[in-house]
């Protein structure tokens, strides 16, 4: 832990809690809980949650304080029917999934992100803290017609704490166990007549759990967390106000916290591990290259409402700006790519290579795993060679750089009507504009580490050995509109619609040079022709009809439909050439890539009943729903001699079916209860890219989710009372792949005829139906005591120490999988005040 960086924290946290006496704390929460009656925005107006005409989660200011809960991974712990992977390979790499849509990493997301009414593009921002949270709205199914962009699967909607008359502020701050501690603080306040401000800070910084085995030091899957957030409201006028708003917000940490699993059923019979269950694994590391992972995030908005005699403008502009790298080891050991040279210049790398394996010959790596007296691959070499995995001790797997530098600017204008008589309507246009830079590199480990740019000559001390980089312009276009009609108290029909136009571009950066160590070009597709600028056009109607009746105003049934859609967009140049040549080819893999990926549209129909009873001490939300995916986009990574590749896919057809309830009761006044199942059918109906996995489920979508929970709030005496919060969550099974019970042909199959052992190459078949997650439950306990103004909590996330897989990327010509370990148990006290 940097010491010094949290001393400094610490004390700026308690400054900016300290700037101000203490005054009366301000009431001002725009989604309050006012007689019982949640209020939310889930149609961008303030209405009860019960008259929303859909499913819609929500955390409440208060759920949120006695939870802990600050980001999108904690939000959706406590959210049925989502689940979420962030922060497995990087801090920006976050995928929602909801209700069987999931986000493909490399690709938009598919959930949108809102803060305070502004729509956030970049998915690097989607599990970062975003200021002093007042409510959280979880929207599913699609919302882009009301929400905008990327929202296929839902919208994720935050408020956060707007300045009031009366100046307040809080502080907390925890510490737990592995070296972790958390910090938060806030002020708010006026400024003046007619104006007022925020401003807030956030601190995280942990050793993590994971120890590497070779230098003994904690560097797997440590971080350091910083965030500051400004907030100016101002009226400009009667009927004029600004909101203006800036955050910085930084991470430095670890990355690619994975290890692997190997399975080739046929090897089992000399080492079972050949043939491991992804649930079996036990996690360790012994990189000889320190894994970094740094992020830097700037965003600034501006934010205008203007209200008419019968309507209201609503307009804002946004630039973002988030830059982001990583350092890693490499994955290419086991298919020899570094044990020869074709240049001379990096024969020092070879030897290298040869050096740190024979003086590492023994060390005890994960099985099926064993470092021979020669880097050469065990089935070429079976009483002296190696087998390697990835991420291993010795140089002989080399290095990976990848960078991520995302720049947008987005607007918006708005108009909305006042609401009165039986009709409301909103229209408006939106513009966006997105400038990306991504590149994957991979070098040879020379022993001096990583130099951070995406190409290394031959002669420098990381010689760049593959090398895929594209620069990405994208320009967004779309125009809005939506009314709804209530005749009468009971009834009320909705229908919205937003037209999108993606016009995007895409060029190479990698430079004419040659692989030092293979002689062919350092991006092997340039190897089957030029690779030259693209572009492309992707446009998309999505129509939203909501249906509401109301026979009592405690009882709702209602029904929608929408079009989800989601960009193409482009894969790194020169993909598809790599995999048809290494894996089709080669061992008949027939799998289809391609350099430009569809767009994903979906079409989905909700029906539910939601309501209280007993005076709204019983509330119930059940819904049924039906969505049929086309073009899903989905992830997928190869691994081989040529080096890494990460590459977008296309599923043809997906279909999913579910029904989800949730139910909470209060017992008596201080102590309720609360559950929520869901349980989701999918099917892949048509798969161009891999055929044989028709009738598979979809990808990173658990078949059930179950969450329960109990809180009480009970007075010890008049001024101290002591609140307990439980939260179990049970997440079902899950695939990560769409090769799920198949057996397949691997690169073992096409080696293992040419190899020293010589055996048929149906022995280097993998099989996958160990690549799935099993269920697993993870318990949260809270318990303090609230004194008014200052609170003290105990704390234990995953309380019983529950073992599970965060991720398990199959890499299937690989022959195994690439797994990441969820979250162990934290153990913490947390003090807070309030002023």
């Amino acid at each position: 832990m940097n010491t010094i960086r949290l001393a400094s924290a610490v004390s700026l946290f308690a400054m900016l809690a300290a700037a101000q006496p203490a005054f009366a704390q301000s009431a001002e929460t725009t989604a309050a809980e006012d007689d019982n009656a949640i209020i939310v925005t889930a149609r961008r107006q303030e209405e009860r949650l019960q008259d929303v005409p859909a499913s819609v989660a929500v955390l409440t200011a208060t759920t949120l304080e006695r939870t802990g809960a600050t980001n999108a991974a904690d939000f959706a712990q406590l959210t049925p029917g989502v689940t979420i992977v962030t922060g497995t390979a990087e801090a920006g790499d976050t995928q929602v999934n909801i209700r069987g849509i999931n986000g493909a990493r490399d690709a938009e997301s598919s959930v949108a992100l809102v803060v305070d009414g502004i729509l956030k593009t970049n998915t690097a921002q989607l599990n970062q803290v975003q200021g002093t949270l007042r409510q959280v709205e979880i929207l599913k199914g699609p919302q882009g017609a009301l929400y905008g962009r990327n929202a296929a699967a839902g919208a994720l909607v935050l408020t956060t704490l707007k300045p009031g008359d009366a100046f307040e502020g809080a502080a907390k701050v925890s510490y737990a166990e592995e070296n972790t501690v958390e910090a938060s603080a806030h002020i708010a306040g006026p400024l003046g007549s007619g104006a007022g401000f925020v401003l807030s800070g956030y601190y995280r910084t942990t050793d993590g759990h994971y120890r590497n085995l070779l230098t003994g030091k904690k560097t797997v899957d440590d971080a350091e967390d910083l965030a500051f957030d400004g907030r100016l409201v101002f009226q400009a006028g009667p009927d004029t106000q600004i909101d203006a708003k800036a955050r910085y917000a930084r991470f430095r940490g670890a990355s690619i916290n994975f290890n692997a699993a190997f399975h080739l059923p046929n090897f089992a019979a000399v080492n079972p591990k050949f043939y491991e269950d992804v649930d079996d694994h036990r996690f360790r590391y012994y990189s000889n290259i320190r894994p970094t992972n740094d992020q830097d995030s700037y965003d600034a908005s501006i934010k205008l409402e203007h209200s008419f005699d019968a309507m209201k403008l609503i307009a804002w502009a946004l630039y973002s700006d988030v830059d982001q790298n990583l350092v890693a080891d490499g994955t290419s050991a086991d298919f020899a790519r570094y044990v020869s040279a074709a240049n001379p210049a990096v024969a020092s790398s070879v030897s290298k290579c040869f050096a740190s394996t024979a003086a590492l010959t023994g060390f005890p790596v994960n099985q099926p795993g064993f470092i021979g007296a020669i880097p050469v691959p065990f089935i070429f070499a079976p009483a002296t060679g190696s087998t390697f995995g990835p991420y291993s001790p010795t140089t002989c797997d080399g290095t990976q750089y990848q960078e991520r530098k995302q720049r947008d600017f987005s607007a918006e204008v708005r108009l909305v009507s006042d609401g009165d008589g039986p009709v409301s309507w909103q229209l408006g246009a939106y513009y966006l504009n997105i400038d990306r830079k991504v590149g994957v590199s991979l070098g040879a480990d020379t022993g001096a580490g990583t130099i951070k740019q995406l190409y290394n000559p031959p002669s420098s001390a990381n010689p760049t050995s593959l090398l895929l980089a594209d620069k990405f312009k994208t320009q967004v276009y779309a125009a809005f509109a939506s009314t709804e009609y209530k005749p009468s108290e009971q009834f009320t029909a909705g229908l919205a619609l937003r037209y999108d136009v993606e016009d995007r571009k895409t060029r190479s950066l990698v430079p004419t040079a040659t692989d030092p160590f293979t002689g062919g070009p350092i991006n092997p597709g340039q190897a089957f022709g030029p690779i030259t600028p693209k572009s492309a056009t992707f446009k998309q109607l999505q129509p939203k009809v909501t249906l509401s009746w109301e026979p009592t105003p405690d009882l709702n049934i209602y029904g929608n439909w929408g079009i989800g859609f989601k960009s193409g967009g482009f894969n790194n140049q020169g993909a598809s050439t790599i995999i048809d040549q290494n894996f089709n080819q080669f061992i008949g893999a027939g799998v289809t890539i391609n350099d430009q990926y569809r767009k994903e549209r979906s079409s989905a129909f909700e029906v539910g009943v939601k309501g209280s009873l007993l005076d709204n001490r019983v509330t119930f939300d059940l819904a049924g729903y039906y969505t049929r995916i086309h073009d899903m986009q989905f992830f997928e990574f190869f691994v081989g001699s040529f080096g890494l590749l990460r590459v977008v896919s296309n599923i043809d057809k997906v279909e999913v079916k579910g029904a989800e309830l949730n139910m909470s009761a209060k017992i008596v006044d201080g102590w309720k209860v609360f559950g929520a199942v869901n349980v989701t059918d999918s099917e892949i109906k048509k798969n161009r890219s891999r055929p044989y996995t028709v009738g598979n489920k979809s990808p990173y979508t658990a078949d059930y989710t179950i969450n329960l929970g109990s809180e009480m709030n009970a007075p010890l005496t008049d001024s101290i009372d002591l609140i307990v919060r439980a939260d179990y969550r049970i997440t079902g099974p899950t695939w990560f792949h769409t090769v799920q019970d198949q057996e397949r042909p691997t690169l073992f199959s096409g080696l293992l005829p040419i190899s020293a052992l010589a055996l048929p190459g149906f022995v280097g078949n993998g099989r996958f139906d160990v690549a799935r997650r099993g269920a697993f439950g993870v318990l949260d306990l809270r318990a303090g005591l609230d004194f008014g103004q200052f609170t003290i909590t105990a704390f234990a996330n995953n309380m019983l120490d529950r073992r599970y897989v965060a991720e398990a990327i199959p890499a299937i010509e690989f022959g195994g999988s690439f797994i990441s370990p969820g979250a162990r148990r934290l153990v913490g006290v947390e003090v807070g005040a309030k002023f």
